[in-house]
């Protein structure tokens, strides 16, 4: 009967350090975090989101700003070759007065100085153009200063509807990065 006895509580004992062990390992397996999230890309797709909308609004922001004239000229004025002094073989004889740039879009062309290299993005105000802002590409050269010299279709528009105003621009990209 003694020997039931210990046999029987040496059962015992081991189902219970068998409990305890069994325990002790359920411990550290639940401090686990798991994502029971059924669609685990969610959290991809949001973050790409994020960074979309991030990059998107740092395409805007100002590197530079400057105080400058606009003026407006057309591909066939006095002294214009019909070429452009940083794309010469981009064709603006055709009326052509806008850019696709990959990253800005579609945007117009503007000539500037040196100051600007070429493939500059720059922004402004302009109500006799846009009642948005203008958005622009420095693919042209034959200004000095800080003035701005917008490509439009023909003369008459440039000397009716831009004509020569003051206007403070900002520089959002600096050459073709």
């Amino acid at each position: 009967m003694i020997k039931t006895l210990n046999h029987s509580i040496h059962y015992i004992i081991i189902i219970v350090l068998v409990l305890i062990i069994t325990n002790i390992s359920n411990n550290v397996f639940e401090t686990k975090v798991e994502n029971d999230n059924v669609n685990k890309s969610i959290n991809l797709s949001t973050m790409a989101l994020k960074v979309e909308e991030y990059n998107k609004s740092v395409l805007f922001d100002a590197k530079d700003t400057y105080t400058g004239d606009l003026t407006g000229y057309a591909h066939n004025c006095p002294l214009c070759s019909g070429k452009l002094g940083c794309l010469p073989n981009y064709d603006i004889t055709n009326g052509t007065t806008k850019y696709p740039d990959a990253t800005y879009g579609e945007v117009y062309i503007v000539a500037s100085s040196k100051n600007l290299a070429c493939g500059s993005i720059v922004t402004f105000n302009s109500p006799k153009i846009s009642s948005e802002p203008v958005v622009a590409i420095v693919l042209d050269r034959g200004v000095r200063g800080n003035a701005l010299d917008i490509l439009v279709a023909n003369e008459s528009i440039a000397v009716n509807n831009i004509g020569r105003s003051s206007i403070s621009y900002d520089v959002l990209r600096s050459g073709w990065e």
